[in-house]
């Protein structure tokens, strides 16, 4: 049974980055993995171009039952130190937002990068851990291809999203084998359903304010044959409650603006009016009454102008983790070092990425967490 010093299960963003490190530290190290490649999900990310990291991360854009558990990790490997290991590299980048940060190529410029840091590093692939032990100073770790030992272990297994790509729980088997909580897991930056909509607005995108739990989201919203998707969605789904307001038009009062057409255009009905400001077929489901707009007294228009611009919705879910960009749940923050990402119950046993309690926003927040949280655990094992 061969020894490593530290053995690292995932391949993915936050192994690979933990792995950069210790080959800095000289130490000898094995990285497990149950696909046929590294990195998968980076992959995919940001349509292919890796949106892999935001200058504006902090702890205000994570979810988790602890989000400045993030804090630790963000200023000892920054935005800009992930933006300038990139540089590094000389990958060319763009900004699609301000300090929002993109592959002009594509996402396997930084797989690329991070393989050529640890070319000295063994990866062993097709490979499914069965059981992590520890026996004295040393972890057993028996897989479908032999056991291994190591003295400390780094936990990168990921969320449990994008089933299609492999993906596996056995991160999460792991650390509550040696005592960690595990947070109900969930899809998070997905598309969510919900009946409050006719399928015939399938296809429709608009600029809308969403309403969840106090906190106001604004960006694109799509229309989908199940309920409703887009960016502004995919940030709502980070909050896992069923109840959410919608304002269609949130740069206009509807009640104020419907009032002044009855006076100029009395002869029109309330959907031509809402047309002039939304999608037409919207307009129609939101206001189906035919009658002039002269002929609605002023509390109906206010009761209209109400489901545009606070549409309620209370069922609204996460169409499933196999779609889901992230996974909020998993690995509680409680009993893990914020400082080094090392248990506090094991000594040894380390943490990073998507599989602990940690999800961020939509914008290169997941992937700044994985090179953060790997950095910290790869310095540390």
């Amino acid at each position: 049974m061969k020894n490593y010093d530290v053995i690292i299960i995932g391949a993915g963003a936050a192994g690979l980055m933990a792995a950069v490190q210790l080959a800095r530290r000289k130490k000898s190290v094995l990285i497990i993995d149950m696909g046929t490649e590294p990195a998968r999900k980076v992959v995919v990310s940001g349509g292919g171009k890796c949106n892999f990291t935001n200058l504006h991360a902090d702890w205000t854009h994570y979810f988790g039952k602890n989000p400045r558990f993030v804090c630790s990790a963000l200023t000892q490997w920054t935005p800009n130190d992930t933006l300038n290991w990139v540089r590094t590299h000389k990958i060319e980048t763009y900004e699609k937002e301000p300090g929002r940060y993109f592959c002009e190529h594509d996402a396997h410029d930084i797989v690329n990068a991070l393989l050529n840091d640890i070319r000295d590093t063994k990866i062993q692939y097709n490979t499914t851990v069965n059981s992590v032990e520890k026996s004295d100073d040393k972890f057993i770790i028996k897989t479908n291809r032999g056991d291994f030992s190591a003295t400390s272990v780094i936990i990168a297994t990921g969320g449990l999203s994008y089933a299609h790509l492999g993906v596996s729980n056995i991160g999460h088997v792991i650390a509550k084998q040696f005592g960690h909580k595990i947070e109900p897991v969930r899809p998070a930056l997905c598309a969510m359903k919900t009946k409050a909509f006719s399928s015939e607005l399938a296809g429709i995108s608009l600029q809308a304010e969403i309403t969840i739990n106090k906190n106001k989201l604004n960006g694109d919203l799509l229309f989908t044959h199940f309920g409703i998707g887009g960016p502004v969605v995919y940030r709502a789904s980070l909050f896992g409650s069923q109840k959410m307001t919608v304002n269609f038009a949130p740069s206009t009062n509807i009640f104020e603006l419907l009032k002044e057409a009855k006076k100029t255009n009395g002869k029109k009905t309330v959907a031509n009016i809402l047309s002039g400001i939304l999608p037409n077929k919207l307009a129609h489901f939101l206001c189906a009454d035919t009658r002039h707009i002269a002929d609605l007294r002023d509390n109906e228009l206010k009761q209209i102008a109400d489901t545009v611009n606070n549409f309620e919705i209370s069922d609204a879910t996460a169409i499933g983790l196999q779609s889901a960009e992230v996974t909020a749940g998993g690995i509680s923050t409680d009993k893990i070092s914020s400082k080094t990402m090392e248990s506090q119950l094991c000594a040894g046993l380390y943490f990073a990425g998507e599989t602990i309690d940690i999800a961020g926003d939509l914008g290169g927040y997941n992937l700044q967490w994985a090179f953060s949280s790997g950095f910290v655990a790869g310095l540390n094992a």
